[in-house]
């Protein structure tokens, strides 16, 4: 075997000879004879800026093939696999019975096709975020002002307290309604758009402007150590609803007098009063902020607030049934319907189920629950509720 160079594997060497444009550098591989097999020489060029655009679409074109080939066998062996899955399930199936099977089929697919249409005409039902963002803006029920910059901020000293420790400890030393609190902020270069991004922070849990000092970790970990670090809204409007700081009004229901004598009741018990937010309800739910302001405009709020009650709100038990009141006070701290809440307090009646016992009808199952609550958050204006009772 000769000693040529071109013979080794991985050699290069220059070919010589020809136009100086056209030499190119080839990398040959070895051909030899031994024992019968025989291999023949091939070069490959590293050139490919003159490789020639017939060869280029072969073989672009051979790699999509040999890949449609692969997911279509990926595909058949898939399909074979639950058809024969399918004729070992019905095999010994009766015509009648798969028949059936059919049909089960098509009427789900036409209820998923169904609930589908339903819920893209639905109207989107407004979160907490977006509500408590509306509320910020428009100043339902506030109960006391802000002094920053000469600048007048009503905001809700419930909210405040329950998402910041410094504010938690600068309302409690004004604890009257309608207080004036002039603001002294440490961290620097804090402006009247600036504050006001924190507040609907606060609000929210999004600052709502675009600001580059937001973006400042300066600046942050400066507001971070003065204001304290919330946490997210859901936990904290979860701890307000738990523990209902500075609430300021209280949900009572109607009963019938015979009815609690009858069955040995408590007055004090079917009664029972129910602590909340005006400035929460009234955001949740349209019915609950018209009461609200009709009472400021007859004067009724000027009571409260000269004894320093808090507002009573008086519901008809017949229309909204008392054991419904914590699922949709829930609801509406947290964007959660559990109806759990309901039989939680199994000691705690209500006109509805008292009347439910005198007339012997049996106890309601879930669903009818689910449905009688769903008609009360249509009348509240609650659509939160409302689409959570669609299941």
């Amino acid at each position: 075997m000769g000693a040529n160079a071109s013979n080794y594997p991985h050699s290069c060497s220059p070919r010589v000879g020809g136009n100086s444009q056209a030499q190119q550098t080839f990398i040959g591989t070895s051909s030899y004879s031994q024992q019968g097999y025989g291999c023949e020489s091939k070069l490959y060029s590293l050139d490919h800026g003159h490789e020639k655009p017939q060869d280029k679409k072969k073989r672009t074109s051979g790699l999509a093939t040999l890949k449609k080939k692969f997911i279509k066998r990926r595909k058949s062996n898939r399909s074979a696999d639950h058809a024969k899955q399918m004729r070992e399930l019905l095999s010994g199936w009766d015509v009648r019975d798969v028949n059936a099977l059919v049909e089960e089929y098509e009427g789900t697919s036409a209820l998923k096709e169904l609930s589908l249409q339903a819920s893209l005409a639905r109207p989107e039902a407004r979160t907490l975020q977006k509500d408590m963002a509306d509320l910020y803006e428009y100043k339902y029920c506030t109960d006391v002002d802000l002094i920053f910059q000469e600048t007048c901020f009503p905001v809700h000293r419930a909210i405040l307290a329950a998402r910041c420790p410094f504010f938690k400890t600068l309302l409690s030393s004004s604890p009257e309604y309608g207080a004036e609190i002039i603001m002294d902020i440490n961290t620097a270069g804090i402006d009247m758009p600036m504050f006001s991004a924190l507040l609907h922070y606060l609000y929210t849990g999004e600052f709502g402007m675009e600001d580059s000092r937001f973006q400042n970790v300066d600046i942050l970990v400066q507001l971070s150590e003065e204001f304290g670090t919330p946490n997210s809204l859901d936990v904290d409007m979860r701890g307000l609803f738990d523990y209902m700081c500075y609430y300021d009004v209280v949900l009572s229901f109607s009963s019938d007098s015979e009815l609690v004598e009858a069955f040995g009741g408590n007055q004090n018990c079917l009664d029972e009063e129910l602590k909340a937010h005006k400035a929460i309800i009234s955001a949740r739910s349209p019915f609950f902020r018209n009461l609200l302001q009709r009472r400021i405009r007859t004067g009724e709020e000027i009571t409260d607030r000269t004894l320093r009650t808090p507002t009573r709100i008086i519901l008809d038990e017949s229309i909204i049934p008392k054991k419904y009141a914590k699922v949709i006070l829930h609801c509406m701290y947290t964007d959660m319907v559990d109806l759990s809440v309901l039989h939680c307090s199994p000691s705690v009646g209500s006109l509805s189920e008292v009347q439910a016992l005198v007339a012997g009808k049996p106890n309601m199952t879930r669903a009818e629950e689910a449905m009688e609550l769903y008609h009360i958050a249509l009348f509240l204006e609650f659509n939160m509720l409302a689409q959570g009772m669609k299941f």
